[in-house]
Parts: C-alpha cells; structure tokens; sequence
C-alpha cells in the first residue's frame, strides 16, 4: 500500500522518515517506553536507524505492518508512535507509545480511535486485537477508553528481550464503532439457565432437607 496521512481532531498521523531519527531515538530513552513495549532494551541508535529504513518501508510495501508517527495537527514535532500489524484472516492487532511530556492529555485514545476506524474502513479488518504486558494499566486505560472489550490474560503472550510475559487481551469489532463487518458475525446466544429436572419435579413446600437432618 502506498503511506497515507490519517487525522483526528487535534493529530495528525503520517509515515515515518529517516529524518525522524534523532527524535525516535531519543523518545525511545524512556524508562516507560522500554519497559512496557516491545522496542530493545537498551535502545541504541542503530534501532532506531533499521526501525526507519527497514522495518516501516518494508512494512508498508509488504501490507504487514503499517507504523505511523503522531504530530499535532497544528505543527510541531512527532511524539507517539502506532501501529497496525497483520495477524492474517482479517485480524490486525495494534500497538504504541508515547512520550512522557505529553501523557496525560487524552492524544493515546485519539490516535489508537483513529487508526482503528481506518483498520475497520481501510483494511477490511474484521477483528482489531490489543495485548499489553500485563501490570500495563496506562496502555490498558487506553484500550478501555477506546471501547476494546477485555477477553482476560494470555499466558506467556508476549515475547520482550528474550522473556515470555504474560499479557491481558482485548479486541475491538467493527460493530463497536458502528460500522459493518466485511464477514458476517453470528455471537452465540445466551443460553437459558439450566434447570434440575428432578428439583423441578418436586411439588411446592415438599418438606425435603438436607443430608443430616
């Protein structure tokens, strides 16, 4: 796919450029950033380098993984990063980060609601997955305030500098924007709640009592 530029109210999210690595590499220092996502640890320069000339040109060429840099729609300098990445069968999953100086504001939500309704009118995307390490409460604020809806904790679901973590997942459907799946979706209806046909049996006020009565 050829890059795009995506907006939000106050965003803007564009392609990725190798003039953007002084400031991805310097981003990319923070304790928080490091600890919670799945960028190296330590972060060198070199990583911010191959981010920009490999991993985002190849991405977009091959329809794997689309990277977008964050930057006020008003101007001024990138400070959060996204992500969609393909899972295959319509399944994308979506990941990101912020700089410290501008945690706080609501800019998360905005860009993850963003990149999620051009996944959904885009993409074809049919299931947007969101998995964060968890103890990830920031990036779990995130997901809830966007509408995922969280499906419980995937054992060993992450792979972070040669460590399995568990990880907390949630998804997010076409539906919960409103918006048509490209594949129909049947959820299953909820069952009635069972009955024991023997209790059902027995008549009102039968006088029954427990074992050792």
């Amino acid at each position: 796919m050829d890059p795009i530029t995506l907006t939000s109210d106050r965003l803007r999210l564009r392609v990725f450029v190798p003039e953007d690595e002084d400031i991805v590499y310097a981003h990319c220092q923070d304790p928080a950033i490091r600890r919670w996502t799945t960028v190296p640890d330590p972060y060198p320069r070199e990583a911010a380098s191959f981010f920009l000339n490999r991993i985002v040109p190849d991405g977009w060429r091959d329809d794997t993984d689309y990277a977008f840099a964050v930057e006020p729609l008003d101007g001024g300098p990138l400070f959060a990063s996204v992500g969609l990445h393909n899972r295959g069968s319509g399944v994308w999953e979506v990941g990101f980060w912020l700089a410290p100086e501008q945690r706080g504001r609501g800019y998360m939500t905005e860009v993850v609601r963003t990149a999620a309704h051009w996944a959904f009118t885009g993409l074809g995307c049919v299931r947007l997955v969101w998995r964060a390490e968890t103890g990830n409460t920031a990036s779990r604020a995130v997901a809830e305030r966007v509408g995922f809806a969280l499906e419980g904790v995937q054992r060993a679901g992450l792979l972070h500098n040669g460590t399995l973590r568990d990880a907390w997942v949630g998804s997010l459907l076409p539906s919960d924007f409103g918006l048509p799946s490209p594949v129909p979706y049947l959820p299953p209806r909820e069952a009635p709640p069972s009955v024991d046909p023997r209790a059902a049996a027995l008549p009102e006020d039968s006088g029954t009592v427990g074992p050792g009565a």
